[in-house]
């Protein structure tokens, strides 16, 4: 190898792939970044809504019980790099942080910006070169890597590669499954993409008729068919839409979906989480008195959201027309029923394109977990979501994207 061979060229400028190439330049490797956008980290500065949820307050093994998708794949990596390391890494790099609810950790500032902005100088304090284009192949010298074409017709010649192109959720950002292809074709098992935390479809059409409405402080359970135990309940937000729910309780109840199939898994929302059955009986009768000369189906306006009502009114089989005074326990019953366990099938997953994160990708059977180097092509590594590892929500796919890097980082 010449001098003019750099140690390492890092293929993708999000999280994982500036925190390699920080991590590599720190150890004074020649290293050189190459980012498809003319910005870098640009799926970063909308995640969170714009607030950048960059890790979560908690110890590593947390981490790897948050990420059912091959999570003890992590413990090597997480240990080396945990939450703890993330946040001194970011308060010294002039972004102060705040610990929310759920131990979620985001900028005082609430500005995505401010953290994608601070990997940057670091880079550029760091003396790393960043050249725009997109890695089209990986080369190879006696089946190990000896460099990088882009798709501008450049040649980078290096004794490493790391791979942190990403997934394929928002291919508007840049994450088009590129990392993926570039994989496969250098004979690593790529396991199928697939969304997480994403949106969920439903053939019911109580969705659209109330498509646009918002529930804010909800009760929300997962059933899968055959289990007697929810496989996941949650509190908090559901938004829902013309093709079913969405909201961040949805997005986090998607991770723990992990056979879907049409007709597997059915949400069930409590409307009066804060009631207990008496309580809310006693409510129920309230209202009742109150619109006692009404017809049952004008008298809920204070119970429900407008665009609710007809829905609820229908699935209680009681008819809107009965006047309020002439509706029997039973029937009182039946509507306690549905508010408290209002049901909605769900068919599928929303679009990949919409995931906030991908599932699936680089077999972790075939990457060392603690260097993170390829065990198939020599001087090849991987960082990010393009390994087939994913987590819930709650600042731990970032922390993922992070220990990872730094191990590829550590070891080009």
């Amino acid at each position: 190898m010449t001098s003019n061979v750099l140690d390492a060229v890092i293929a993708g400028g999000g999280p994982a792939g500036m925190m390699a190439a920080i991590t590599a330049a720190a150890r004074g490797r020649r290293v050189l970044l190459v980012e498809k956008n003319d910005r870098l980290g640009r799926k970063l500065r909308i995640t969170g809504k714009g607030r950048c949820n960059v890790t979560n307050n908690c110890e590593p093994r947390t981490v790897i019980e948050s990420t059912p998708g091959n999570g003890r794949f992590l413990y090597g990596a997480v240990q080396s790099f945990p939450p703890q390391e993330t946040m001194r890494f970011f308060e010294a790099l002039g972004v102060p942080l705040k610990t929310e609810r759920g131990n979620r950790v985001f900028p005082v500032s609430d500005n995505a910006h401010d953290v994608a902005d601070a990997l940057a100088r670091r880079l550029k304090a760091l003396d790393v070169p960043v050249v725009q284009g997109a890695v089209r192949a990986v080369c190879l010298e006696n089946g190990a890597v000896s460099g990088v074409e882009t798709d501008r017709g450049a040649v980078y010649r290096a004794k490493a590669v790391v791979l942190a192109c990403g997934g394929a959720s928002y291919p508007g950002t840049g994450s088009n499954g590129d990392g993926a292809r570039l994989a496969r074709a250098l004979g690593h098992t790529v396991e199928p993409l697939r969304p997480s935390l994403v949106a969920l479809e439903s053939p019911d059409p109580d969705c659209p008729a109330m498509q646009g409405l918002s529930l804010r402080n909800c009760g929300v359970s997962v059933w899968e068919r055959g289990k007697k135990k929810p496989v996941y309940t949650d509190f908090g937000e559901l938004l829902f839409t013309h093709f079913g729910l969405s909201g961040p309780t949805i997005l986090s109840a998607s991770a723990h979906m992990r056979r879907m199939e049409p007709g597997r898994y059915t949400v069930e929302i409590d409307l009066k989480p804060a009631l207990d059955d008496a309580q809310l009986d006693q409510r129920l009768l309230r209202d009742l008195e109150k619109n006692k000369n009404r017809n049952f189906g004008n008298a809920l306006g204070e119970l429900l959201p407008q665009k609710m009502i007809p829905v609820v009114v229908r699935r209680s089989g009681i008819p809107p027309e009965e006047k309020c005074n002439a509706v029997t326990r039973e029937q009182r019953a039946s509507l306690r029923n549905v508010l408290r366990h209002f049901r909605v099938e769900v068919s599928g997953f929303g679009p990949l394109s919409g995931a906030i994160v991908t599932a699936g990708g680089v077999s972790v059977r075939e990457i060392d977990p603690k260097t993170m180097q390829s065990k198939r092509v020599p001087g090849l590594y991987f960082a990010g979501e393009i390994i087939d590892v994913d987590a819930y929500t709650g600042g731990f796919n970032l922390q993922i994207a992070f220990s990872t890097g730094y191990a590829a980082g550590s070891n080009v």
